[in-house]
């Protein structure tokens, strides 16, 4: 890998030039590099994305951090003393600021390291035609084909008031100085609750503000019903149907609401906002070039990730949703083939799976029940609470349910929604079975170890035609 401070054209012409440094970028540089290609990497910002620095990995960390809190003060288990106690923020912070460290090193700049045909300019690049990036320095590098991967940043509704008073955003929020007193989150979305929750585990008096009647309102009624409640029996002040009207600050934020024709106001030491993400696509050059954009501004691609500007290719958080960093690692790698081999793969993201890290979590893949009407079928559905699971009940947490649905005429697997403990380790056989086309035999016919929360899955399955109330431990 090289670093050099800027080229001229004459001796930069790479077969793919990528602008925009995070998993989709690293997955198409690879790629590109196990085709034999020369690759250059374009990346003004911190090297890694959003996954490793402000999103997946410092998040999920911290939010085990404040489970460890929970359950020392909050646990089912006679016998076994309970604790509090405020946490240090300032070591749990810096814990998690050197995971985020040690991985960018590990995962991002020593991967590049390895690969000789991978060149890293780290300065901010623009497109100026279909075939060439103009650096920050005044350099400009010629490609073969170009591919952008620049990624989506938290967006601000327009409240009024709000761009005065400012608010925290997911990466604000994880680099406070000091924990609040108090919290308000505006959304109700993953990041929203996820944060929420932390904070609240943390000794931070919390108020989620939902426009709608629950939270995680792309989920499953039932997903977000159940998950708002939970919430709610947590001491988390979940405020549904509330719409924020304004916001001002003096010191402290308030926050303006209405719910149902009644106005009030919500104060808090800090204000979190948790709306949403947007596509990073000002500021590149996409206009120049005549690169087509969404309506929320990502940018429009067609099935084998080439953009509306032939030899142009995106990938990523940049061309909307799914956000996911390995939906985003997948686009990349195939992106770049298509791109240096000839548009010969098309994307397939008919079996996604989703994971919001909760307690208890949210796992979903394939269709939920209103989908597969809405496609004009009935659905063959199976729901088990989690009480049925020997695992659930050991750990004295029955909190939840699997709930699978099936296509009423072939039995195969279309759909799972779970809430439990550990939801996002049982959603990945279920969404194995919608890739592969498995059907309820096939999910009841596999052995499933007995206390595993796996065992769930199979247990569910067999909920489409049994009463398993009705059958002994590991009953076939």
């Amino acid at each position: 890998m090289g670093s050099p401070a800027g080229v001229s054209r004459n001796d930069a012409a790479f077969d793919l030039v990528i602008v925009g440094g995070g998993s989709a970028a690293f997955a198409a540089a690879i790629k590109g590099a196990e085709l034999g290609a020369r690759v250059g990497m374009v990346e003004g910002g911190t090297l890694g994305g959003t996954c490793v620095n402000v999103g997946c990995v410092p998040s999920k960390t911290l939010i085990r951090a404040a489970e460890a809190r929970h359950r020392r003060a909050h646990h089912p288990f006679a016998g076994i003393p309970t604790g509090n106690g405020r946490p240090d923020w300032s070591l749990v912070r810096a814990q998690k600021d050197a995971l985020v460290n040690q991985l960018r090193e590990a995962k991002y700049r020593d991967v590049l390291r390895s690969y000789e045909a991978v060149t890293l300019f780290e300065q901010r690049g623009v497109l100026t035609t279909p075939r060439d990036v103009r650096l920050a320095n005044g350099g400009t590098l010629a490609a073969g084909k170009l591919m952008v991967v620049t990624g989506a940043s938290p967006e601000t509704p327009p409240i009024p008031g709000l761009a005065e008073a400012g608010c925290l955003d997911n990466v604000s929020a994880m680099a406070l100085e000091r924990l609040p007193d108090s919290l308000i989150v505006i959304g109700a979305g993953f990041v929203a609750v996820e944060l929420g929750q932390m904070f609240a585990r943390l000794g931070v008096s919390v108020t989620i503000l939902a426009r709608q009647n629950r939270v995680l309102t792309r989920e499953d009624p039932e997903i977000g019903l159940g998950l708002t409640e939970y919430l709610r029996d947590e001491g988390i002040d979940v405020r549904t149907e509330t719409t924020v009207e304004r916001v001002d600050r003096a010191g402290s934020y308030r926050v303006h609401v209405s719910r149902q024709g009644q106005t009030g106001v919500i104060g808090a030491d800090q204000l979190l906002v948790a709306a949403g993400r947007r596509a990073n696509t000002n500021g590149f050059g996409l206009d120049t070039i005549g690169v087509s954009l969404g309506r929320k501004g990502e940018i429009t691609v067609d099935g084998h990730l080439e953009t509306s500007v032939p030899g142009v290719y995106a990938a990523g958080d940049v061309v909307g949703e799914p956000m996911f960093v390995y939906v985003a690692a997948y686009g990349g790698a195939l992106a770049a083939e298509n791109a240096l081999t000839g548009n010969t793969r098309r994307a397939d993201l008919s079996a996604v799976p989703s994971v919001t890290f909760t307690d208890p979590a949210v796992a979903s893949v394939g269709m939920t029940e209103a989908v597969a009407r809405a496609r004009g079928s009935e659905p063959l559905v199976a729901r088990l609470p989690m009480e049925h699971v020997a695992r659930s009940l050991a750990a004295h947490d029955t909190r939840g349910f699997v709930k699978l649905l099936a296509d009423a005429a072939t039995r195969k697997i279309i759909g799972a929604q779970i809430l439990a403990a550990e939801a996002g380790e049982m959603i990945t056989e279920p969404t194995l079975a919608i890739k592969f086309g498995l059907s309820i035999e096939d999910i009841t016919s596999t052995f499933h170890p007995y206390l595993t929360l796996s065992e769930g899955i199979k247990l569910a399955a067999q909920t489409f035609d049994k009463d398993v109330g009705k059958l002994s431990c590991c009953a076939a």
